[in-house]
């Protein structure tokens, strides 16, 4: 503004003629900075802007271009450049503070802060060219206001920009601080994410034309319950992943464009070559000419096959479902997905490379992974086979039994052999062989119902650790979903949860390329939504639950075995376990030569035993002599006896005049001690043996029997060795004929024949048998004529660990059955076999012998037969934990006998 328009905007305003009071500052200054007094603060450190409900009115200096550079401060200051710079360390001020203020406060605040800039800027345009009123600060200098600020109804404090970057509280700001800057500077390019597997889709093969391969004859049964292997499984499974808004195809036709999160895999027949490459042309040309079969023959096919049926659509279903297994594992190693899952039937893990079998025509992640192998010879050289299919995949196990390149692992119901296939490849000892050998992984359950625990602890065991070792560049999973709880075929209680952890699991190793690929599962509801579960952590959902189940005992022991047979073969399972046999480890002596002897240690357990025995209790030993027979044609035993005969049976030295007798038989006993974790070896410091109570037994019975009852009480013991060899597994102990069940049963009955049958004064006979051993008590009660049986054993008791229960078979009274349950109490561990419910699953978990369905989501337990005796189920597991709950209950039923037949005799 010219000084001639300052006096004429000073007449003319209205606004400052109003409000003619202005706030000075006093500043006391000389002409250089030095010579500022300290108790006369600058100007600036003590100005501070309100915005009241009535306009405050700014001085200003006419415009003055003035250049602040940066680290260059004036000598002087002079009243003229002090004013401007207070106007341009106000303007300046100002507008830090509004920037301030909003990222502080909301962010809708921004728009509000912005718009009361322009409108100060236009006032100001505005007020630049009207009159202003003079006035005059403290020193009588005449100054013009020009700005004129509208009412607000916030104070806004001016902060310093300080040149470390920090904030002070208190409003002020250097004025000589250059302006703050409105562009942040560029460090670092913008750049594409640098991520492949994030943005890619999960693929997706389906194809309702695999729906025509299904029974040409349907019974009047099977429209009630149809057949297992259901075309409806695929259209149910891409149906559930359409009603959860995976899949976007309302119609459900089976359109190319499936929406975000999905991409459909295209399908193509499996070629006649990909499919030798595992299949044999025989059973190739067997399959083709179903096309042209009559239906007579092809009823006869189906009534034939090995659990298969066909139809003259069967083989173009097959060859479809083989080709879409491929293009699954295709697209996921060429990167078009992320990882793929096939809604494909008919099922392949049993079509073995010569036949069909159980629904499977043919071998389909067999014949995929053989040819990914042969197609993608850089980037593909190991892939991992994990087969969680309820039934053993005995097709896939032979097409790669002997090759290094693909990891087989498969989790199923197993019954030693029992269940289907119904044959002993499942085993946990089928480990490969040639080049193949160690590469072959069974993991076999002994009963059905597995839950979700006892899976996620054989992943985190063996699975996951081996396929980690392995490292390979593809996993496929040939998922049967028959271990889902609700399917009836496989009788296993698998969730959705734990089927989507399981995958979960599996994604991070080879780069998260993962196909899955569906085999079984005949339960439409089960298989739906358990695909689903897997759907969803395919496409990057985490899992819907944490699996916090504890896995069965059973499960625990089986994990136990495959370890030990598979540590030879895989270091991660080598902590703690002995890779080989004895005489693979160490270079053994001449061990025929007395001197270098080894020692079993149940030999000097069994002889600190008799030790005791002896001593305290003045035990003497009652020989076993191998002898022939009354008929000189067979000696008392068929099998071999043990090194240290003489130890095995011991007796109180006045047996031969009680009139009671107490025969204990059993096992040797168990050891508790602390493993070594790197090499499995045990220290003899901290081992202790759990002995069998006998001492106990004869100390309670002696305290609590009736006083008025004078009878003798004597004792037997025997000790059934387990193995005859001081080290089993030695390469020469297949030479011995030893089997403990059949000599404790021949042991039993040589003492019956050869010394109870000669105590003169015996009136009664009580059995008491731990573990294994106790059925030879039963052995006896069958193969002994039962009026010489009833008249002497007056009670059996039992304490059992998962021993299975032996049932008494007499021969012609059929009266023993009852007397047996009547006379006898038979204590199990609550997981023995014979608490499974009735349809052969455990009772996890369960602890009450009363309750029969605390445990199995409202599963009936079994109840022992009759034959079996009188069964109690003991809340504890183990042994030594049953003798321990059911000791005094057990000796209660003992002396209950003794005085009831002692009272009855009199």
């Amino acid at each position: 503004m010219e000084p001639d328009n300052i006096e004429a905007a000073e007449n003319k305003s209205p606004k400052l003629q109003q409000n003619p009071a202005v706030q000075k500052e006093e500043i006391n200054f000389d002409a250089s900075m030095r010579d500022i007094k300290p108790n006369a603060p600058h100007a600036l450190d003590r100005m501070e802007v309100e915005l009241k409900s009535e306009p405050v009115v700014v001085k200003t200096e006419p415009a003055v271009d003035i250049k602040v550079e940066e680290d260059i401060l004036p000598e002087k200051l002079t009243k003229d450049s002090l004013d401007v710079d207070m106007e341009e360390g106000a303007k300046f001020e100002t507008k830090a503070e509004t920037e301030t203020e909003t990222e502080t406060e909301t962010g809708t605040e921004t728009g509000t802060e912005i718009q009361r800039e322009t409108k100060r800027k236009t006032e100001q345009d505005a007020d630049a060219n009207a009159d202003g009123n003079k006035y005059s600060n403290s020193n009588g200098d005449e100054l013009v206001d020009t700005d004129v600020v509208e009412p607000a109804t916030k104070k806004i404090k001016l902060e310093t920009d300080q040149s470390n970057g920090n904030e002070q509280s208190n409003g002020k700001i250097d004025s000589l601080s250059p302006a703050p800057a409105k562009l942040r500077p560029v460090i670092v390019q913008p750049s594409k994410p640098q991520l492949f597997y994030t943005p890619l889709k999960t693929g997706l093969v389906y194809d309702v034309r695999m729906r025509y391969h299904a029974k040409i004859f349907t019974s009047y049964f099977e429209y009630t319950d149809p057949h297992p292997e259901d075309p409806r499984r695929i259209y149910r499974i891409y149906k559930r992943l359409a009603e959860a808004g995976l899949v976007q195809d309302p119609s459900l036709s089976g359109i190319d464009e499936l929406g975000p999160f999905i991409e459909k895999i295209p399908i193509r027949e499996a070629t006649i070559e990909e499919i030798l490459e595992v299949h044999s042309e025989k059973h190739l040309e067997h399959i083709q000419s179903t096309e042209t079969m009559t239906k007579d023959e092809l009823l006869r096919e189906t009534a034939t096959g090995d659990s298969i049926y066909v139809n003259n659509d069967s083989y173009f279903s097959a060859k479809l479902s083989c080709g879409g297994t491929i293009e699954a594992c295709k697209a996921v190693i060429e990167g078009r997905v992320k990882n793929s899952l096939a809604a494909v039937r008919p099922p392949g893990h049993h079509a073995e490379p010569d036949d069909p079998g159980g629904f499977c025509l043919f071998s389909n992640v067999a014949v995929a992974a053989k040819n990914i192998l042969k197609s993608y010879p850089e980037s593909v050289r190991r892939i991992v086979i994990l087969d969680w299919d309820i039934h053993h995949g005995n097709g896939t196990q032979k097409s790669f039994y002997d090759d290094p390149r693909v990891l087989y692992i498969s989790l199923h119901r197993y019954e030693n052999g029992k269940f289907y296939p119904g044959t002993k490849y499942g085993g946990a000892d089928q480990v490969g062989e040639g080049a193949g050998k160690g590469y072959n992984i069974n993991i076999p359950w002994r009963t059905a119902g597995m839950r979700d625990g006892d899976y996620v602890y054989a992943f985190n065991k063996v699975v996951i650790p081996t396929i980690l070792e392995f490292d390979p560049d593809l996993i496929i999973v040939s998922s049967g979903f028959d271990a889902a709880d609700g399917d009836v075929i496989g009788g296993c209680h698998v969730s959705p949860a734990g089927y989507g952890y399981m995958t979960h699991m599996l994604k991070g190793i080879a780069k998260g390329k993962l196909a899955v690929i569906l085999e079984g599962g005949y339960n439409l509801d089960s298989i739906s939504e358990s695909a689903l579960a897997v759907a969803k952590v395919l496409i990057g959902e985490p899992p819907e639950n944490t699996v916090k189940q504890q896995p069965h005992p059973d499960t625990i022991e089986v994990i136990d075995e495959v370890i030990k047979i598979q540590s030879r073969f895989w270091e991660c399972l080598s902590h703690g376990v002995t890779k080989t046999t004895f005489d693979d480890v160490y270079d053994l002596p001449d061990l025929d030569k007395e001197r270098y002897k080894l020692t079993n240690i149940s030999d000097p357990i069994r002889s600190h035993q008799n030790a005791e025995a002896f001593a305290k209790r003045e035990f003497i030993n009652i020989p076993i002599v191998n002898h022939q027979a009354k008929d000189h044609k067979q000696s008392s035993f068929t099998c071999d006896i043990p090194d240290q005969a003489d130890d095995i049976v011991m007796a109180s030295p006045d047996i031969y005049e009680c009139s009671t007798v107490i025969i204990t038989i059993h096992d040797p006993p168990e050891l508790w001690a602390y493993i070594n974790p790197t090499n499995g070896v045990i220290e003899s410091n901290s081992t202790i043996v759990l002995e069998q109570p006998l001492f106990q037994i004869m100390d309670k019975v002696a305290k609590e029997k009736d006083l008025d009852n004078t009878d003798k009480i004597g004792y037997m013991d025997i000790n059934i060795p387990s193995f005859q060899l001081p080290i089993p597994g030695l390469s020469y102990s297949h030479e011995s004929s030893y089997n403990p069940t059949i000599f404790a049963q021949e042991l039993l009955l040589y003492i019956w024949d050869n010394y109870i049958a000669y105590f003169q004064q015996l009136k009664k006979v009580i059995f008491v048998g731990f573990g294994d051993a106790y059925q030879s008590i039963v052995h006896l009660f069958s193969k002994r004529p039962s009026q010489e049986i009833k008249n002497l054993v007056k009670f059996t008791v039992a304490y059992l660990n998962r021993t299975q229960l032996k049932p008494i078979v007499p021969v012609m009274d059929e009266s023993m059955v009852d007397w047996f349950y009547h006379n006898s109490t038979i204590f199990t561990s609550c997981y023995n076999q014979c608490w499974s419910t009735s349809n052969g699953n455990h009772g996890h978990n369960s602890s009450n012998s009363t309750s029969s369905n605390d445990a199995n989501g409202g599963e009936e337990l079994k109840k022992p037969r009759r034959k079996f005796g009188r069964v109690l189920k003991a809340k504890a597991d183990g042994l030594f934990d049953v003798i321990n709950e059911k000791f005094d209950e057990g000796v209660d039923n003992i002396l209950d006998s003794i005085e009831d037949y002692s009272s009855s005799d009199e």
